[in-house]
Parts: C-alpha cells; sequence; structure tokens
C-alpha cells in the first residue's frame, strides 16, 4: 500500500516539493522508502538528522553502544542527559522530537549474518555509519547479494570520503573492489587518532544527500566515483572507482529479480 502526502506533510515539506527535481512524486517516494543506518555515531547522526527531517518514511537505527561523554564533541544526534542510554534511544527522542512522522526503529545491536541480510532485504537504501572495516565488508557483502544500494562514509583526523556502491548497476563497483578484505588495511580509530568534529557532519550530510537523491530518482549518485575530502585545506577531489572483473564478492552476483 502507498501512502500519500496529507496537507500537514505537503506543508512540512515544501521545499522540497518546490524543487522540480523532487515534486509531489519524489516526496512521496521517500514517505514510502526504508532507510537503514548502521551506526548512530559522529557519521550516523548528521546521516539519520536529514533524512528524518527530509521526510523518510521509516528509518532502521543500528548500534549496539551507549552514550558517552566523549561522543558529545560530534555525534549531534545525542545530548548530555543522554549518557549512558543506549545511542538508539537517544536517537529515537531526538529524531521524534525533529519529526514525528519519521516512523525510527531502534535496533540495539550489531547486525551479522542472516540478522543484517534481513535488514538489508528489508531497505530501500544503506548506510554505512560504522567504524570498521570488518562490518563495511560484511555490509557490502549483503547489499550486493540483495542488489541494495550502499552509501558508505569514512571520517578520521581531518580527511573524509564518500562513495556510493549500486550494484543494480551491472557497472557499477562493490566496496570491496575499492577497499579487498584480503589485504593488510591499518584500522585506525577516532578514538586513537581523534577526528575533527564538523568533519562527521560534512560526510554524514553528504551521505544523506546521496541516500535521498537515490530513494527519489533525481540526478547523478556517486556510484563508480570515491569522493574525498581534505578538511586542513577545505579541498574535494573526485577519483574514478572502476568494477574489478575478478572482485570474489560481485563478480558472479546474479541478475537483478
Amino acid at each position: 500500500m502507498t501512502d500519500h502526502l496529507d496537507d500537514e506533510a505537503l506543508l512540512r515539506y515544501s521545499r522540497h516539493i518546490l524543487l522540480p527535481q523532487v515534486g509531489i512524486e519524489g516526496q512521496e517516494r521517500l514517505l514510502n522508502a526504508r532507510a537503514l543506518v548502521l551506526g548512530a555515531g559522529g557519521l550516523g547522526s548528521p546521516a539519520a538528522l536529514y533524512l528524518a527531517s527530509a521526510g523518510i518514511g521509516t528509518l532502521a537505527l543500528v548500534d549496539g553502544d551507549t552514550v558517552d561523554l566523549t561522543n558529545l564533541q560530534r555525534q549531534i544526534l545525542h545530548r548530555s542527559a543522554a549518557i549512558g542510554r543506549p545511542k538508539v534511544e537517544s536517537g529515537v527522542a531526538t529524531l521524534a522530537d525533529i519529526n514525528p512522522r519519521c516512523k525510527v526503529l531502534p535496533l540495539q545491536e550489531r547486525l551479522a549474518g542472516a540478522r543484517l541480510e534481513e535488514e538489508v532485504a528489508l531497505a530501500d537504501v544503506v548506510l554505512d555509519c560504522s567504524d570498521n572495516f570488518a562490518t563495511r565488508h560484511a555490509v557490502n557483502r549483503a547489499c550486493v547479494k540483495l542488489r541494495k544500494p550502499l552509501v558508505s562514509g569514512a571520517a578520521i583526523r581531518f580527511d573524509g570520503q564518500i562513495a556510493v556502491f549500486d550494484t543494480r548497476r551491472d557497472d557499477a563497483p562493490c566496496y570491496h573492489c575499492l577497499f579487498p578484505d584480503s589485504e593488510d588495511v591499518e584500522e585506525i580509530r577516532c578514538a586513537v587518532m581523534g577526528v575533527f568534529a564538523p568533519l562527521t557532519g560534512i560526510v554524514g550530510a553528504v551521505q544523506a544527500a546521496e541516500a535521498l537523491k537515490l530513494v527519489i530518482g533525481c540526478g547523478d549518485s556517486l556510484a563508480g566515483r570515491l569522493l574525498l575530502l581534505d578538511g586542513l585545506a577545505m579541498e574535494w577531489r573526485s577519483i574514478a572507482v572502476p568494477r574489478d572483473p575478478g572482485c570474489p564478492v560481485c563478480s558472479t552476483r546474479s541478475a537483478p529479480g
């Protein structure tokens, strides 16, 4: 069953609806869409805030951690009063204040295996806002298997990156094409190296923008490109990411449908 915008929603989202690339049709696509956000931290915070405020109908928010004092420097989904509470509970409260029309599903767990595939299958778009390669590769495998578009982001120190892996397209690369999990990759954590607070906001907001565009069906996504940000120089760079024909994850994917 497709839901339609009522008078209050038409007013709430009027600045979107004024955009010819969105309009009522695009806004109703958002209303009937489900986004899966993995991580309610530095990247997941701005991503979830913009998805909810922009009118995504259902938002599944996944995080197994609780709010810590050190999170508040950049994880803008949470408030001081939420310290010690599960991040997903804190996120539900904040998002409800911004847009009670958005149905937020708090998943206080670390999704893996069948549970991860179950949630990816239900989603129209997946946002990887996690902070470790094991999760990123697991999410990528699930998205490739189920042909779901994946919006990936990362931020450390003053450096950010965003990419879209839309394997609904036969020519599109997957995350493994760019970062093979068989290679020795140094795991760098914010807790050790630090991160510039607004950087996570910039990257997370771009993730939300890409996810919204994918649902609406407007513009060109970052599929096939890696967007890099040098926050100290405030310079953006875009590099092409080709599909690896020998990729063990996406080269043997089945045809859509």
